[in-house]
């Protein structure tokens, strides 16, 4: 199995990192990515990764959160490392913390689109209660070859074949798992082809470990969930959206 997006390098694990990650290997978590939100986060970032070059795969990207005025100097100072990437991300738009810097959110991430089809990677998208606005940007790069991820994917079903229609993968995590979540259509009725599984550690933590911090190990709950509403087995599940997460970041 796979975390398509975990934030391990985060402070919440400098306590049992090495266990953390130890806890993933035994629970069959082959490979973890991790999205990058600004340019601060990179050292941090590409330390845990360089000590599990085996296990662990970076990117780059400024997270919409982390936009600001200063959003030009803060992408040409990221995208200026000299550091083996698997995608661009995590960008897109956030509209639910706050507006102000909607202009700036749209423009940083139109330019990191462009960054993803010039460099041929794959965009690890965030498009918290923006999911209109980012496939309406995202729209207009199907015809440069567009792929990606739409992390913690909060449409509907009609939004979801959307964006499988525009190039991309559905990124399943913890919300699965909850009590009267919006995804349980979406998962019933999209191909699994097209989900990549995801914990956003140490964020989304799945049931029965909700009210904890969330980690890598927790993606064989998220698994278990997509394969009972799909009625597959898990196995079959776990290879799928394994396979399609080696295939799109080139692992």
């Amino acid at each position: 199995m796979i975390d398509s997006h975990c934030h391990i390098y985060l402070p919440e694990f400098d306590n049992d990192r090495e266990e953390t990650i130890l806890r993933a290997k035994t629970a069959g978590i082959d490979k973890i990515i991790l999205p990058n939100i600004d340019y601060e986060s990179i050292e941090r970032m590409q330390s845990v990764s360089s000590e599990h070059p085996e296990m662990i795969f970076n990117t780059l990207g400024l997270h919409p959160t982390s936009v600001k005025e200063d959003y030009k100097e803060q992408l040409e100072k990221i995208f200026s490392h000299d550091i083996k990437i698997y995608g661009i991300g995590e960008t897109g738009i956030d509209l639910y913390w706050d507006k102000t810097f909607l202009k700036e959110q749209l423009e940083a991430f139109d330019f990191q689109l462009d960054k993803a089809c010039s460099l041929n990677l794959p965009i690890i998208i965030h498009s918290r209660n923006s999911t209109i606005e980012v496939i309406d940007l995202a729209r207009a790069y199907k015809s440069k070859g567009i792929k990606g991820v739409f992390h913690c994917f909060p449409g509907n079903l009609a939004q979801a074949k959307e964006v499988i229609n525009l190039g991309f993968h559905i990124g399943i995590g913890g919300v699965i798992t909850y009590k009267n979540n919006n995804m349980y259509e979406v998962v019933e009725n999209i191909p699994t082809e097209f989900i990549l599984t995801e914990t956003d550690s140490p964020y989304l933590t799945p049931v029965p470990f909700r009210g904890k911090r969330n980690e890598p190990a927790y993606i064989n709950n998220i698994v278990e969930a997509i394969a009972l509403i799909k009625n597959e087995d898990k196995s079959i599940v776990a290879n799928t959206t394994s396979q399609n997460c080696l295939e799109l970041f080139s692992l």
